[in-house]
């Protein structure tokens, strides 16, 4: 809560203040804490006004582009309706396993695997070999599917995995509320409202041919606008960390224009944006890699300022008279442990999520550098590269926008 104070040193200073039964949302000291009032921080009112008008300029740049960018359902419509999942009259029925195999010793043939559909006869049905393998036995679910037509034919979908995830989804709500509390609360309220805006908007805007970049920078900071007030408060603090991270996303916008283009990435590269380039779809999948570009940074981004602008204000409040250079020092060498540690990160989410393409990589009888440069692994490479890249600039550009926010606590020292 942003409260006028006392004169100090001959002038009026803004403060920035946390109540007491705030846990962490307000800037101060002791962030995450309401075991007492935190301490006055002066805040430059010229400070504060750039940067809650700077955000008032995004934030109807951001309305007008939802509206601008909404999707037109009529389109959308028109090729779901051309893409269709399976032929007409293809159901998709539960059954319960009876017996699997037994399999043949080469892997790259078909098991039996008997089966009971819900409300229907005992079948044979053909599973991949790996499936059959990986655990299926008698009372298992799976799902199968049946074509249309006078005779009902039953093939193999998929094992029916819903209650696992459920549970495995539930025991992270449980874990995330049980030791953030309210904090997580609103973490995983913001984290839906995200998958709305992925699903509702962008992803429809995107069909509806709008420009991949302008939707993929609308959207990401409608959504930064939305996680950050919503998990870590409405102060000073906060918006300081989001005008920082909308700072590096466009930067990581701007490169992941220009890379894309220099490395001549056509942005087909699976199965999924080859069917998509069958369909007429008229989707522009360089724009569209670099739209990737830009959602796959929202996540660090968040991290890494938030962080930056916590540490300027409880380094502020711990050490009030220090300069504003001395400050934005401090708060660096904070800011270069965490770059280090968010760019292991990254590195590290790939090597784990590309392992399978690692292994083959090893296989091949290639240069290593010659595989780089293939469209799939080039792909993730320029990704995580522009994001890491967009994540280490938001750090400078963060902390110096917080460092500008506070002011020191003794006015008669030089800044």
């Amino acid at each position: 809560m942003l409260v006028m104070g006392s004169h100090r040193g001959g002038r009026r200073a803004d403060r920035s203040r946390m109540p007491r039964h705030d846990p962490g949302h307000g800037q101060g000291h002791g962030q995450g804490h309401a075991h007492g009032p935190a301490p006055d921080l002066a805040v430059s009112r010229t400070a504060r006004g750039v940067v809650v008008g700077l955000l008032a300029v995004a934030v109807l740049a951001v309305a007008v582009g939802l509206v601008g960018l909404w999707p037109d359902r009529g389109r959308v419509d028109k090729l779901v309706h051309a893409l269709p999942f399976a032929a007409a009259g293809t159901t998709f029925p539960h059954a319960s396993v009876e017996k699997v195999g037994p399999c043949p010793a080469e892997e790259t043939k078909t098991c039996p695997m008997r089966v009971k559909p819900d409300g229907g006869r005992s079948t044979t049905v053909q599973v991949p070999h790996a499936d059959a393998v990986s655990g299926l036995g008698p009372g298992d679910r799976v799902q199968l599917q049946r074509s249309g037509g006078g005779q009902a034919a039953y093939s193999y979908f998929r094992a029916d995995r819903g209650g696992a995830l459920w549970l495995l989804a539930g025991l992270f709500v449980l874990v995330v509320v049980a030791v953030a509390r309210l904090r997580g609360l609103l973490a995983l309220v913001g984290l839906g409202v995200s998958g709305l805006v992925i699903v509702g908007w962008l992803l429809p805007s995107l069909l509806s041919g709008h420009p991949p970049l302008l939707v993929a920078l609308t959207g990401s900071a409608a959504i930064l606008y939305v996680v950050l007030y919503l998990a870590h408060g409405v102060s000073l603090r906060t918006s300081a960390a989001l005008l920082g991270t909308l700072g590096g996303l466009l930067v990581t916008a701007g490169l992941g224009l220009v890379t894309v283009h220099l490395t001549h990435l056509s942005g087909v590269a699976d199965e999924g944006s080859t069917l998509l380039s069958g369909y007429g779809t008229g989707l522009s999948f360089q724009a569209l890699m670099t739209c990737t570009i830009v959602i796959a940074g929202l996540g660090v981004l968040n991290d890494v300022t938030i962080t930056q602008a916590s540490a300027v204000w409880e380094l502020r409040a711990a050490s009030p008279t220090i300069t504003r250079l001395r400050l934005w020092r401090s708060a660096m060498r904070i800011g270069r442990d965490h770059i280090a540690s968010t760019i292991y990160t990254i590195v590290f989410a790939y090597a784990g999520t590309a392992l399978m393409t690692l292994l083959v990589i090893q296989l091949y009888d290639r240069p290593l550098w010659d595989l780089l440069g293939t469209e799939q692994i080039a792909e993730e490479v320029v990704r995580s590269l522009v994001s890491a890249i967009g994540l280490v600039l938001a750090v400078p550009l963060t902390t110096a926008v917080a460092t500008l926010t506070v002011s020191p606590g003794d006015t008669s020292e030089v800044v």
